[in-house]
């Protein structure tokens, strides 16, 4: 799920540790240590630093021996250090950490992907992940253009993906949780709602209650002369998607497409996402999504893919079935005497 990448829109993972470690998130520069097997630890920044050296130069004293000794753990051959040492080290300054990490703060993580199209975003509370997303979105939104004749209006379409450099938000609750995403100076937010529930049979599981989607056609990135340029919310109702069993992921590659009614003039936004791996709820490990649960589309699309060949193999044993009986047919009947086809030779019987 998580593996380096190189330069791309969002940070880099060496981009992703530096801040952390700049900020103080050390268990997100472990993670990022972890998730890339450490081959960041000898990456130099513009001005030839290395996250070694970077950590040295930290400020506060037990962040900078953390993050010091994480990246020695890590690339520990080399320097010989005790992974245990480290270890302890590395509780005893979450501890101390621990009062300003009981907020609810948002990481972004893309730069931990190898797709350029996909974002990676986590909500943590208490010192721990309680949301986390991995997807990529295209939004497909129409909007107003004046005419030629400068009288009549016609629609247009702007047409755009989830950039990987967004702002994270979120809040984690134990039936509710939710996620906002912004970017281009708030000119963009797409809020994510997730809720939980009992089905039949007392099955709880969680869904996307809701989804709402903010944007500002006067951005002239995507909103190319618009016409009485503004901001407008395109929102679900009555939404049920992504229903997954408590404790798990939800897992799709194939696209999963809602339409959102807009405020501008009941216009139909169209949020597509693909790549999918959400868990909103019940993460058991930090920064890692717990078992998926593999969307309908991506299992019938196994199974399309298989059925071909479990066809193929059920036709060639009714083959090999046939020619075998056949061929035990032909020793059987060999040995039985024949009749004379002659039947002038009947007389000589």
């Amino acid at each position: 799920m998580l593996k380096a990448s190189g330069k791309s829109n969002g940070q880099t993972g060496t981009e992703i540790l530096l801040e952390a470690m700049s900020k103080d998130k050390v268990h997100l520069a472990r993670f990022v240590l972890d998730a890339l097997d450490g081959e960041i630890v000898d990456s130099r920044t513009e001005s030839a630093q290395t996250p070694l050296i970077s950590s040295v130069l930290l400020p506060d004293g037990g962040t900078r021996s953390a993050c010091a000794c994480a990246c020695l753990c890590t690339n520990g051959p080399a320097f010989h250090v005790s992974f245990g040492l480290c270890s302890v080290l590395l509780s005893g300054v979450l501890l101390a950490l621990s009062v300003v990490l009981a907020e609810q703060e948002g990481e972004n993580l893309s730069g931990l992907s190898n797709n350029p199209d996909k974002a990676i975003f986590a909500v943590r509370e208490n010192s721990t992940t309680c949301l986390m997303v991995e997807f990529a979105v295209k939004f497909l939104v129409p909007y107003d253009v004046l005419a030629l004749n400068g009288i009549d209006l016609i629609t247009e379409q702007a047409s755009f993906i989830l950039p990987r450099n967004a702002e994270i938000e979120g809040k984690c609750g134990s039936t509710e949780s939710e996620i906002h995403i912004s970017w281009k100076n708030n000119a963009y937010t797409l809020r994510i709602y997730f809720s939980k529930e009992f089905r039949d049979k007392g099955i709880e599981v969680w869904k996307i209650s809701r989804v709402q989607f903010v944007y500002d056609t006067s951005e002239t990135s995507h909103f190319i002369n618009a016409y009485n340029p503004g901001k407008h919310t395109a929102s679900t109702h009555l939404l049920s998607a992504l229903v997954t069993p408590a404790g798990h992921s939800y897992l799709c590659t194939a696209q999963q497409t809602l339409t959102l009614i807009s405020s501008d003039h009941q216009k139909g936004v169209t949020v597509s996402m693909y790549d999918i791996q959400i868990q909103p709820f019940d993460i058991a490990s930090d920064f890692m999504f717990s078992e998926p649960y593999k969307c309908i589309t991506d299992q019938r699309e196994r199974l399309e893919e298989t059925l071909p060949l479990v066809l193929g193999l059920i036709l060639a044993l009714i083959i090999v079935i046939t020619l075998t009986v056949y061929h035990f047919h032909l020793k059987l009947t060999a040995n039985q005497p024949q009749l004379p086809r002659d039947r002038s030779m009947y007389k000589n019987m």
